[in-house]
C-alpha cells in the first residue's frame, strides 16, 4: 500500500469507491506538488551556492576590459574569453610549487595527526577513569585558542629549532591545531564501537594493539576519513602560521604564496586569483564528495557518543 492510499484510508475510512478515487487523485496531486516543491527548493539552493564558484570560473577567463567595466554582466562573457590569465598563473608564478608544498605539508600533518590522535582517543575512550571526559574536553579547548595568541610563542619555538623558512616549520606546528579536535572527534567514534569487539579479538590471540588495528580501526574508518578530510582542509586554508613562519617564496604554500605573487601593492591580478581558487577547490571538493557518505557517517556517529 502506497503512502497516498494509506492517507486516503485514514482520512475517509467509510468512503465509497467514487469518493476513494476522488480522494486518491487529490492526494496524488498533493504528493506530486510537494515533490516538485522539494526539488525546486533543492535546485534553487544548489544554484545559489554555485553562483560564487560560477562567477570565479567566468572571471578567470575574462579580459581586463570586460572585468572592470561596471556595465558588463559579471556572469556572461561580454567580450571573447581568454586563457592568458590562467597561463600567467602557471608560467609567471611558482603556483605549481605552492601546490606541491601544500600537498607535502597536508599529507605530513595528516599522518602525524592520525599517529597521535588515534592512540590518544583510544585511551580516553577505553580507560574507565573519572578524569577521562574532563581531559577530553580540555584537549578540545586547546583547539579553541585563537592562532593570533599563539603564533608569537610558536615562532620562538620554530626559531629555536632552526626551522624558519622551511616546510618543517608548518609540519611541526600544524598538529597543534589538528590533533586536539581530531582526538575529540575520534573519542566519539571509538565509543560507538562495543568493547566486546576488541575483547573477542584478544581472546582469539591478538594483543591489544593487534585488536585495535585489526578489529577496531576498520569499524571507525568513517571517522578516520572525517579526520583526514577535516585536517587536510584545515591545514590548506590556514594563513596566520604560514605567513609568520615562511617568508621565502619557494617554501610557501597556496594560502600565502598566491596572495604574495598575485597582489602587488594596489595591483590585483583578479583573473589569476580566481583561477587559483578554482584549481585549488576542485580537487578538494572532488575528494570530499568521493567520501561524502563516510564523512557524514563519521561525524554523526561521533556526535552521538561524545
Amino acid at each position: 500500500m502506497t503512502g497516498t492510499e494509506s492517507a486516503v484510508k485514514e482520512s475517509a475510512p467509510g468512503a465509497s469507491a467514487g469518493e476513494m478515487r476522488r480522494l486518491r487523485r487529490r492526494y496524488g496531486r498533493r504528493h506530486v506538488a510537494a515533490r516538485c516543491g522539494v526539488y525546486a527548493a533543492a535546485v534553487t539552493a544548489a544554484l545559489l551556492c554555485a553562483l560564487p564558484f560560477l562567477w570565479s570560473v567566468i572571471s578567470a577567463f575574462k579580459q581586463n576590459q570586460d572585468l572592470y567595466d561596471p556595465e558588463s554582466n559579471p556572469f556572461f562573457f561580454n567580450m571573447p574569453a581568454t586563457p592568458d590569465h590562467v597561463t600567467f598563473l602557471f608560467t609567471d608564478t611558482p603556483f605549481l610549487t605552492f601546490v606541491v608544498n601544500s600537498l607535502i605539508v597536508g599529507a605530513a600533518v595528516v599522518a602525524i595527526t592520525l599517529a597521535l590522535a588515534l592512540p590518544a582517543a583510544y585511551s580516553l575512550a577505553r580507560l574507565d577513569r573519572p578524569w577521562g571526559t574532563p581531559m577530553g574536553i580540555a584537549i578540545f579547548m586547546v583547539y579553541l585558542v585563537p592562532p593570533s595568541l599563539l603564533f608569537l610563542s610558536l615562532t620562538r619555538v620554530v626559531v629555536a629549532l632552526h626551522l624558519e623558512n622551511t616546510l618543517w616549520s608548518m609540519i611541526v606546528v600544524y598538529p597543534t591545531i589538528t590533533v586536539p579536535v581530531s582526538v575529540w572527534l575520534l573519542i566519539g567514534f571509538l565509543k560507538a564501537v562495543p568493547k566486546d569487539v576488541e575483547e573477542q579479538a584478544m581472546v582469539d590471540g591478538y594483543s591489544r594493539l593487534g585488536a585495535f588495528v585489526r578489529a577496531v580501526m576498520p569499524l571507525v574508518f568513517p571517522g578516520i576519513v572525517a579526520v583526514v578530510v577535516f585536517s587536510f582542509t584545515l591545514v590548506s586554508s590556514e594563513f596566520v602560521y604560514a605567513l609568520a613562519f615562511v617568508s621565502a617564496s619557494p617554501e610557501m604554500v597556496i594560502s600565502t604564496g598566491v596572495p604574495t605573487q598575485l597582489i602587488r601593492g594596489d595591483v590585483f591580478f583578479w583573473q589569476s586569483l580566481q583561477a587559483s581558487a578554482v584549481i585549488t577547490a576542485v580537487p578538494i571538493a572532488f575528494f570530499f564528495n568521493l567520501f561524502l557518505d563516510r564523512f557524514v557517517t563519521g561525524f554523526t556517529m561521533g556526535a552521538v557518543k561524545t
